[in-house]
């Protein structure tokens, strides 16, 4: 269970001051501690663990033994002691505190904490009891529920944004989530095939999903989520699922579409949602897309298939900055000016069709030059493609239902091209688009 003091004040001019906030929580099995630091890392708050001076154990912790858990509970002025204390309490206005629920009520060591660290003059919010399954996302849109937020919501020093991060293989977004870095496409994956080949990508540890409305598949790929969360322990906050808006219908009533996506994947919300090219109506589809980000349905938003002119005009008529934007780039249609000017802009960069699109793989996979650099890295073509996008701070989705070619894909990170690598691949510049977007 969770519960928060506000102990906030106003500046005498009238604006409020800035928010510290705590995050203190008592734990014996570990289920109210994950929760806790799911509060903490939302609003960037320090954590403090109430730890006994006399630590619980099992024996203690046994219902209806006439242990020491059941004795204290049925002591009202039972206060068992705490090792330690909170550094400065006074430095905080908001208190979020978590803790299990023992016999229906809060453990006697909550009473302790309260007395001995928070203010009497506390004004108290609204409590809520969560179980062991409950998601990062339920507890975020609980706490925005209850009016409590951060300053700057998941946001980390801004010199960091678009920046690869090869070891946890992320970059953080303009947003202030984190978005892997290589992921699974699923264009022309339908039926049982999508199902299987997301949950095979899951497994190998893919953690990125692209999907759209005009690949039809979005319901398979939420059952794939659901199922392989279920058989292999995911937690749904490890997953980044991107879906696109279509022009016609879905910019038209995109409110209607956007529930649309949210009930067909049934994951509870969506990490980005991009619109899927220039149309009619398009700057009000970006808008519908920033009110389900402020109510909390999507976490980040972007485009696809936004080049230079097309950013320019549809830019200023929008709030906020998109996060990503999603373009054909492959060694044969670099887009060196286009992704240079995205980068600039701080909106991280992702490449459709990284191997070349349908009909012109194998034409790439063979390119002399591209095999010869992978049989000195005893890699496949396709890795030093995905390893030279990367390098060019591009994220990757290719696509496959192959088991092999899925797994090979995510291989990317034990080797690393030399300066004259990249040059060599850059040279195969032919300003050759392979679709019309």
């Amino acid at each position: 269970e969770l519960q928060e003091t506000d102990d906030s004040s106003e500046l005498a001019d009238g604006s409020n001051a800035v928010t510290e906030i705590l995050v203190a929580y008592f734990s014996c099995t570990g289920t109210t501690e994950k929760l806790a630091k799911y509060a903490a890392d939302y609003l960037n708050a320090d954590l403090y663990e109430i730890w006994p001076a006399d630590p619980y154990t099992d024996e203690d912790l046994a219902y209806y033994t006439n242990e020491r858990a059941d004795q204290e509970q049925n002591d009202l002025d039972a206060r068992p002691q705490i090792n330690g204390q909170v550094e400065d309490m006074s430095k905080y206005q908001i208190v979020v505190i978590a803790y299990p629920i023992w016999h229906g009520q809060a453990p006697r060591i909550i009473s302790t904490f309260l007395e001995k660290l928070c203010a009497d003059s506390a004004e108290w919010k609204e409590r809520k009891r969560f179980d062991s399954q409950t998601t990062e996302s339920e507890i975020e849109n609980w706490l925005d529920s209850i009016d409590i937020k951060p300053h700057n919501p998941k946001q980390k020093e801004t010199d960091e944004v678009g920046v690869f991060d090869f070891e946890s293989k992320s970059v953080l977004l303009n947003s202030g989530y984190s978005m892997p870095i290589n992921g699974l496409g699923t264009y022309s994956l339908l039926d049982d095939t999508c199902v299987e080949s997301v949950k095979t990508a899951l497994k190998d540890g893919v953690r990125l999903i692209d999907t759209a409305y005009m690949y039809k598949n979005e319901a398979k790929i939420g059952q794939a989520i659901r199922e392989s969360m279920e058989e292999l322990g995911i937690q749904r906050e490890d997953i980044f699922v991107i879906t696109k808006l279509y022009p016609g219908e879905q910019y038209e009533n995109p409110e209607r579409a956007i529930e649309d996506a949210l009930d067909k994947l049934g994951i509870g919300y969506i990490d980005m949602m991009l619109l899927h090219h220039p149309g009619d109506n398009d700057v009000k589809a970006y808008k519908a897309m920033e009110q389900a980000v402020a109510d909390g349905k999507i976490h980040s938003i972007g485009l696809s298939n936004w080049y230079i002119e097309e950013l320019e005009d549809f830019l200023p008529q929008v709030s906020i900055t998109p996060a990503l934007v999603q373009n054909e780039i492959h060694p044969y249609y670099r887009e060196r000016e286009v992704v240079e000017y995205i980068q600039s802009l701080g909106i991280v960069v992702q490449a459709w069709y990284p191997l070349g699109g349908r009909g012109y793989t194998a034409d790439l996979l063979g390119n002399e030059v591209i095999s010869k650099i992978a049989q000195a890295h005893e890699k496949s073509s396709a890795q030093i493609i995905l390893r030279w996008d990367l390098q060019n701070g591009v994220v990757v989705i290719p696509g496959s239902s192959n088991p092999a070619h899925i797994m090979e894909n995510t291989q990317l990170y034990d080797f690393e091209l030399t300066d004259e690598e990249m040059e060599q691949i850059d040279a195969l510049e032919k300003n050759e688009k392979n679709d019309w977007y």
